[in-house]
Order: C-alpha cells, then sequence, then structure tokens
C-alpha cells in the first residue's frame, strides 16, 4: 500500500505570473462502495480493472500517452483513495489525498468536501509543478458536478469541479453525474500556459471478458448489480 501525502506537504500552491494548468485532467468517481469507508468486492473489482486496462502502468487501453504519463493521482475520501491505489501503485506515485473522512454529522462531511475540493482545484490549475503535466483526480460525484450545489453556490464560491476548473464554459458537459454510474471518465485538455479548458471528451469504462462482473451501464442507465453484492447505493 503507497502511503498517502498530506497535499500540503507535497503540492504547496505558489503564486505565478502565468498560469500553470495541467495539460490534461483525467476525472473519475469512486468504485462502488460497500459503506463509506470501504470498496465492495465489485468496486474493487473495477479499481484493478482500472490499473489494468486506462489508469495503470501499460495498461490495454491506456489514457496516457508514452510521453505524457500520470504525474500525480489525487484524491479526497476513502472510497477514491482505495479506486486509485492499483493504479497508482503500478506508477510508483503517491496519492495526494486531500483528506475527508466519514463521521457521524453529513452537514460537517459536506461542508468539508466543499472545502477540499475548492483547494484541489484551485492548486491543480495553478501550481507550476502542474504545468503541461497530466493529472488524474478521483473524486467525490456530487462534487465534481451537482446541479443543487451549482444553483446554491455562486461562481465565487463554486464547489463542484464543473465551475471551479471552468468546464462549464465547454459544450457538452453534463451538468448532473447520475448516481448509479461508476463508469465514464471525464477527460479535460488545457492549451499550453492557459488555465481555460479547451476540449473535453467522455469515455466509458469497458472491461469485457477481463472482468465480467464489473458493470459498464451508459451514462444515465441504471446500474445493474446482482443480488447479494454487498455493494450501497452511491450517494
Amino acid at each position: 500500500m503507497l502511503r498517502l501525502f498530506a497535499a500540503s506537504v507535497i503540492l504547496v500552491a505558489t503564486t505565478s505570473m502565468s498560469s500553470a494548468a495541467p495539460a490534461r485532467i483525467v476525472i473519475l468517481t469512486s468504485a462502488e462502495a460497500a459503506d463509506a469507508w470501504r470498496l465492495c468486492e465489485i468496486g474493487s473489482q473495477r479499481a484493478k480493472a482500472l490499473r489494468f486496462n486506462y489508469l495503470g502502468k501499460d495498461a490495454a487501453k491506456s489514457l496516457f500517452g508514452e510521453e505524457t504519463p500520470p504525474a500525480y493521482f489525487f484524491a479526497v475520501t476513502p472510497l477514491t483513495v482505495a479506486t486509485a491505489t492499483h493504479a497508482a501503485e503500478s506508477w510508483r506515485k503517491p496519492i495526494i489525498h486531500y483528506s475527508v473522512l466519514p463521521g457521524d454529522d453529513a452537514k460537517d462531511m459536506e461542508e468539508s468536501l466543499h472545502k477540499r475540493t475548492r483547494e484541489a482545484a484551485g492548486n491543480i490549475l495553478n501550481n507550476p509543478a502542474l504545468r503541461d503535466k497530466t493529472v488524474v483526480m478521483v473524486w467525490d460525484r456530487r462534487h465534481v458536478v451537482d446541479p443543487e450545489y451549482d444553483k446554491k453556490y455562486e461562481r465565487e464560491a463554486a464547489v463542484t469541479l464543473r465551475q471551479l476548473l471552468n468546464l462549464d464554459i465547454l459544450p457538452g458537459v453534463p451538468r448532473e453525474w447520475p448516481a448509479g454510474n461508476h463508469d465514464y471518465f471525464w477527460i479535460v485538455d488545457f492549451p499550453k500556459n492557459s488555465n481555460v479548458p479547451l476540449k473535453f471528451e467522455m469515455v466509458k469504462q469497458e472491461f469485457g471478458k477481463s472482468f465480467p462482473k464489473v458493470p459498464a451501464n451508459d451514462w444515465g442507465e441504471p446500474t445493474e448489480l446482482p443480488a447479494g453484492s454487498g455493494c450501497i447505493a452511491a450517494p
């Protein structure tokens, strides 16, 4: 298991006269969960499948070019850390953990997710250490995009990556991430020396016969999990 490093230790945002956004940000949500702390068996299978098919070193359908391997993996909750771990280990990379832990007070956790998402987005868009790199963000679904949050909070106090990374200026970016969907990547490309995104693409996770138990439902379609899977409904 890779040691998790505090984001404030690994990447400290610094000021720069020019924009410092990565060249590419790959965004996904956590795999299927048993509870707020652990992936269920299907979720664990998805995390392994992500390593071997899309996100890991020498992946069969890698999202990265030979000259643009992932420089950093970012995560925010125990579930997103668990989803990223196999892929990060394959690259011998740490996970930059903007840690938010589950607790009894849902409101406190929500506020912590708001705060940590703002911090992560600000760092990723403005840290010179990330300029022209490729980074992976495994994030809380509602803090990637959520119509309730986007309506409730003004842009100056935005809490979703859709607004914080300026994705809402691009055509085709969904306004909601369906609760039962764990099967897609959002891929965002930035031009050189700019934190204004240039291109958006959605890529479906499909694992075929290598991981037959892992669902691959289309965007907006319900997940079909077998009885007794031990997986809970996404929050």
